[in-house]
């Protein structure tokens, strides 16, 4: 691992469990966390959980599982670039979508109209109530027993009612403080994979086309790059060259315009981060780009 920057998470300082253990042995409590969450029964149940596709549709389309695995390790290329934490980012990646639904996006809004009358369904908080209690394993506490700083990461939004219902992990949203770098960093990781893994499992199912991708600035620059340097590719080749390199852009956008904002904003501590405004994000440019992309998958 590189060495980590002052503002970073530490696990040597961190915030702690909701039950105290022993120190683990051979690894920091941030590697604890993310093999608790491999080791867990909702992790394996990420596997015949969807995107997009219902799982029979067939092995070629991503599940949450695929996701999860794809986040961890965009997020830890971030990480290693800005000298953040890169067991923590992962712990996140690989937890964030515990309590998602089955069916795709058909079954959380499924879910959320049942649950309209009792406040409606949010996965943010379905996955911190999987870490934090349906997980039945250990003897001494029910849940995983996550630290502050992974739980943190897991929670990305929250309303002000639910936020003081959650004791310490729900305190930023009533201070309107940031999370961690770690945590923002790996929300637009997330972001990164499933934009582009719904293009490439788009085309791949045919509900869209290439020439419908063209009209989408991110898509067609990079394409035209590929077809440049490629002119005979076709198929499925040439698909996933582009979608390589728009990852390869998004990536490397955000760790430039990352590094320019800590830059800028000069934090000593995570306390600084914390009292900060977001410091991981993608240039005005890419951003609009990003956004045009996701407008149309949507």
């Amino acid at each position: 691992m590189t060495t980590l920057a002052s503002y970073a998470a530490n696990p040597a300082q961190s915030r702690g469990r909701k039950f105290k253990e022993s120190d683990p042995q051979g690894r920091n409590q941030f590697q604890r966390d993310r093999d608790r969450i491999i080791h867990s029964s909702a992790f394996r149940r990420l596997e015949y959980k969807t995107q997009v596709f219902v799982n029979h549709e067939g092995d070629l389309f991503r599940t949450r599982l695929t996701h999860s695995i794809e986040v961890a390790q965009i997020g830890r290329a971030i990480a290693r670039n800005l000298n953040l934490h890169e067991d923590l980012v992962e712990g996140i990646a690989l937890a964030h979508d515990l309590g998602h639904t089955p069916f795709g996006h058909a079954g959380q809004d499924a879910l959320n109209e049942c649950m309209r009358d009792f406040g409606g369904f949010e996965h943010n908080l379905q996955s911190l109530r999987v870490v934090d209690l349906l997980e039945q394993r250990y003897a001494e506490f029910d849940g995983l027993n996550l630290t502050f700083e992974l739980r943190e990461g897991i929670l990305k939004h929250c309303s002000l009612n639910n936020a003081k219902l959650l004791g310490d992990v729900g305190e930023r949203f009533i201070n309107k403080e940031q999370p961690s770098l770690e945590a923002q960093l790996t929300n637009l990781a997330d972001e990164i994979a499933y934009n582009n893994h719904d293009v490439d499992d788009g085309l791949r199912s045919g509900l869209i086309t290439l020439e419908q991708l063209e009209q989408v600035t991110l898509f067609a620059d990079n394409l035209n790059k590929v077809r440049t340097q490629y002119p005979n590719l076709i198929g499925r080749r040439l698909i996933h060259e582009t979608v390589r390199r728009m990852i390869n852009a998004l990536v490397v956008d955000l760790c430039e315009q990352s590094n320019r904002n800590i830059a800028k904003a000069a934090p000593k501590t995570i306390d600084d981060v914390r009292a900060n405004a977001m410091l991981i994000s993608f240039s005005p440019a890419m951003r609009e780009q990003q956004t045009e992309l996701k407008r149309f998958l949507r």
